[in-house]
């Protein structure tokens, strides 16, 4: 009887299914790393842009309230260098703009338009009108009003501790800002916060 010959080789890891699992696991490992590793050690992906600033007590309690409601489900953070973005949205996006970002609200999805642009665009008053109806701005819009903004207030107590987690990330907030946050804040509405944070958006970038 003719005996068999043993696979080897190529022929030896395609008709091993384990074997190939490992393999497979193992490359896309080492390439990942490889992707991944420098990006912490490149200073634009680590170092803050020109004119970045840590968000103030208001703006960080606003992007609490964004975080909160699941604006990120319906809008992006990040305009994509392609012409077509840039032309609608204004300049792309650089990684440096997101350094004081946790998480940061790229957002994959857009049921509504990018935001990372947005600020300084629209007056106080027109996002006030718009979060609370937006169809009085926007007749087609399929947003959600958020009036309870205008009643719900910020909660002065827990901002400081909000801010203490951050700079434990590497937020370079100051002792004086952390001890005055409560005040920055007090008496202010959950919709004056957010639309501090919304006015913030992209706008360290000249």
């Amino acid at each position: 009887m003719a005996q068999h010959a043993q696979p080897r080789g190529h022929e030896k890891i395609e008709t091993s299914n384990f074997l190939m699992i490992v393999l497979i696991l193992v490359t896309v490992a080492i390439g990942g790393i490889v992707e991944i590793v420098p990006l912490f050690f490149q200073k634009s992906t680590t170092q803050p842009v020109e004119g970045l600033r840590p968000y103030t007590a208001l703006q960080l309690a606003g992007r609490d309230v964004y975080i909160r409601e699941g604006c990120y489900n319906c809008h992006s953070q990040m305009v994509r260098p392609f012409r077509a973005e840039t032309l609608r949205y204004g300049q792309f996006s650089l990684a440096g703009e997101y350094v004081y970002d946790h998480p940061f609200q790229w957002g994959s999805k857009r049921t509504g338009p990018d935001l990372h642009r947005v600020g300084g665009r629209y007056s106080d008053e027109w996002h006030r009108v718009h979060l609370m109806n937006p169809r009085d701005l926007v007749p087609e819009s399929n947003m959600p009003a958020y009036p309870w903004l205008a009643t719900a207030t910020v909660d002065p107590a827990s901002m400081a501790s909000r801010m203490n987690a951050l700079r434990r990330l590497g937020v370079p907030y100051t002792e004086e800002e952390v001890a005055k946050a409560a005040d920055d804040v007090r008496g202010k509405t959950e919709m004056d916060a957010v639309i501090a944070y919304l006015q913030v958006l992209g706008t360290a970038f000249k």
